[in-house]
């Protein structure tokens, strides 16, 4: 039987250090210094990697395609783009607001065996998919054994 030390305090120091950290962030990325005019958000992503392809998912639901930017750098992919604010801000009132807004940039390291020559990003239904093909080395191969 092992013996486990019960530390009371731990789950405090941890909401401590969350805590200073969304203060140490407070205000960063604001354009003109308003939060108004921008949120931080990032979008949602998932990567999922098979035989043939690693595969990046993205939410970007409101964002307009043409204004996302793609980059794969020295083994970095990078998403960077702008939702846009949908209102008219001289003639509407805000009651309530949830839904972010602004710029927004991710990046990701991505495995050295994509084939950066045959990288394919699709936008369906507010979700961006980036497919990153497999260099053919990179594939696995069965190898059968010889009876």
């Amino acid at each position: 039987m092992s013996m486990v030390s019960y530390a009371p305090f731990r789950e405090l120091d941890q909401l401590q250090k969350e805590m200073n950290r969304l203060f140490n962030d407070w205000g960063r990325g604001w354009a003109d210094g308003e939060p108004g005019n921008t949120t931080l958000w990032a979008p949602l992503v998932d990567i999922f990697e098979n035989e043939e392809a690693v595969i990046l998912k993205a939410e970007l639901p409101g964002v307009d395609p043409q204004s996302v930017d793609i980059r794969l750098e020295n083994n970095v992919l990078t998403l960077k783009g702008e939702r846009q604010f949908e209102g008219d801000r001289e003639k509407e009132q805000v009651l309530r607001m949830e839904r972010p807004y602004g710029t927004f940039s991710r990046s990701f390291s991505i495995p050295a065996v994509v084939d950066d020559t045959n990288i394919n990003a699709k936008f369906a239904n507010g979700v961006l998919t980036v497919t990153l093909p497999k260099k053919e080395q990179a594939k696995p191969k069965r190898i059968q054994i010889a009876a």
